[in-house]
This record gives structure tokens, C-alpha cells and sequence, in this order.
């Protein structure tokens, strides 16, 4: 399952690409059921314990919302409990044809493809969490996000208000955007004069994406460079360039990744060029299967974060 090729002509049909979830897709009780069930995905929980120095098991599984949405709990929990749900799909043999992730869910997709270990992922994924809260309490600023307008009218918008920026391509008719709080402000006011559907501001701790959290980049980036990036085994591609990437460039592209937009939209759109007619959303929610239809309606998506959903997903892939 995944890795399927056309035997007359060598062409690829039907590929399968694993996709994980960034900050917002988190939710009480996370990977409780998948590690209940299966001994492999709690050993996840149990390395990345260990080498994050927190107790993510207690966290994911009996956390209070108030504890997990603080960016540098949120984002190691949300990584651990994608790879907790990864070992269970891989426990079926199921191997993906690409992987791609949603901001922080690009660490999670890395260390699916072989590119790092878990354990680096996650201990990376900490270090991130708490560079990006830090450069968020020294540089305030917040986001929202603008339904309902075409990309080019949210970046003209971004273009003539000072200190706002595009940050989240999500799908067709949904921009996020990220800046100083008074151009925020200003932003969504302009974007409903322009006729947006909605302009609502995120219960996010800063201004992600953007040049306002550049000193995370600069905190992250020794820790980066102490990784020794393995060539995916499954291709990676990258939502900071809509391209599939190698090992030397993975680096450099997770530390530009804090400060740029997250190209969610034309990352999608290039695994269908690629082929892709079917993605797994692996981990906790279903935001990106949700975004992914509005990119393309055609396409299957599964969402799997239990034993019951990688039922389903067995069976739509053997389905074909």
C-alpha cells in the first residue's frame, strides 16, 4: 500500500501521501487510544518522554486544554502523538509515497520519511516551541485569518498596511495573516471592506510566520545544524517552497520556515502534479483532510488518530 506504480508503463497511479498537522489540530486526551492499543505507538510517547524531558504521555492524554495550547507544550505533544499514530499505521505495513507537513507537522514529517530521529524530531520541535514563545513575548503581535477572498487581494492588502504579512496558505479562500496587532486590526477591517466572508483573529500567542519572530530563527538554527539530515525515504515536500527537497537543504528550510509563509495550498497542489490521489492526515483533528478538499475536491482523504480509523484506512487503500 502506497508506493504503487502502473506495471504496462512504469507510470505512478495512485500515490499516497502522509500529511501532519500543525499548531491548532491539538485536542485533549490525544494518542491515548491509538497507544492503549497498540505497544508500538506508546514506545513513541515513552522515547520522546525521554528525550523532550517532558512527561508527554501525561500530557497528551490527561492535559487540560489550558496546559496543551501553550506553544511550547503544544507543539512537542502534537508532534509526539503524529508519530505515536505513525508507528500504528506502519505496524500495518501501510508506508507512505510522500510526506508533507503543515508548519511544526514538518518535523513530524521528516522523521516519518527516515530524514531524523524521532527523538530529534521532538527534542527540535521543543527547542522551537519555546524559541517561538520567547521571540513572541519580546515581540508581540498576533494572526487571523481572511475567508472568502482571493490570495492576490489578502497580499495586496498585506502589501499596503505596514508590519502584516501572509503567513498560512490554507486553501483557495483562506489566508492567514501575521503582524503588529494594530495592522492585524487593520488588516481584517480592510479585508471585509473587500468583501471577505469573515476576518477572525486566532487564539495564538504571536505573530508566526513572519519577520516579527525572526530571533526564533536565530535560537533555533544551532540546533538545526547539530542534525545530521538522512535523504528521506519517502519524498519530502516542502510548504516553505512547494518543491520536494533534499536532505541539505532541510535545515536551512526549517529555520526560514518560522519566518515564512506556510505555502499549505501550492505544497498540495504539486503532490496531485506528482500524482497523489489519496492523503492521510496522520494525527490528531481533520484541518488539513478539511483544507485539502477545498483544494481539490476529487481527491480521497483519511484522517487517522485511532485504531478505528486505521481500519478505514486499510481498507480504502486496499480498495484502491
Amino acid at each position: 500500500m502506497g508506493l504503487g506504480f502502473d506495471g504496462v508503463d512504469g507510470m505512478k497511479s495512485g500515490l499516497v501521501a502522509f500529511c501532519f498537522p500543525g499548531q491548532g489540530s491539538l485536542e485533549v486526551g490525544m494518542g491515548q487510544e491509538v497507544a492503549t492499543a497498540v505497544p508500538e505507538a506508546m514506545k513513541v510517547f515513552e522515547r520522546c518522554s525521554a528525550a523532550s524531558g517532558m512527561d508527554l504521555q501525561r500530557l497528551c492524554f490527561e492535559g487540560t486544554e489550558e496546559e496543551l495550547v501553550e506553544t511550547e507544550v503544544q507543539q512537542p505533544a502534537l508532534v509526539a502523538t503524529s508519530l505515536a499514530v505513525l508507528a500504528a499505521v506502519k505496524e500495518r505495513g501501510i508506508k507512505p509515497d510522500f510526506v508533507v507537513g503543515h508548519s511544526v507537522g514538518e518535523f513530524a514529517a521528516l522523521a516519518a520519511a527516515g530524514a531524523m530521529r524521532f527523538e530529534e524530531a521532538v527534542v527540535l520541535v521543543r527547542e522551537r516551541g519555546l524559541a517561538m514563545a520567547e521571540a513572541a513575548r519580546k515581540n508581540p503581535g498576533s494572526m487571523a485569518a481572511i475567508l472568502g477572498l482571493d490570495d492576490e487581494v489578502v497580499e495586496r492588502i498585506c502589501r499596503r498596511i505596514l508590519n502584516v504579512w501572509p503567513a498560512n496558505y490554507n486553501c483557495p479562500g483562506q489566508i492567514v495573516v501575521s503582524g503588529e496587532n494594530p495592522a492585524i486590526d487593520e488588516a481584517c477591517a480592510a479585508a471585509e471592506r473587500e468583501g471577505a466572508r469573515r476576518a477572525i483573529k486566532l487564539r495564538v500567542s504571536g505573530a508566526f510566520h513572519s519577520p516579527l519572530v525572526a530571533r526564533a530563527a536565530d535560537r533555533l538554527r544551532p540546533a538545526l545544524d547539530r542534525v545530521k539530515f538522512a535523504e528521506p525515504a519517502a519524498p519530502f515536500m516542502s510548504t516553505v517552497t512547494a518543491r520536494i527537497e533534499s536532505a541539505k537543504r532541510m535545515g536551512p528550510l526549517l529555520v526560514e520556515q518560522l519566518t515564512a509563509p506556510v505555502r499549505f495550498t501550492q505544497a498540495t497542489q504539486a503532490l496531485m502534479m506528482e500524482g497523489v490521489h489519496t492523503f492521510v492526515e496522520v494525527g490528531p483533528g481533520n484541518v488539513l483532510a478539511g483544507l485539502i478538499k477545498r483544494i481539490d475536491r476529487n481527491v480521497k482523504t483519511v484522517s487517522v488518530s485511532t485504531p478505528e480509523e486505521i481500519d478505514k484506512l486499510e481498507e480504502t487503500l486496499s480498495s484502491g
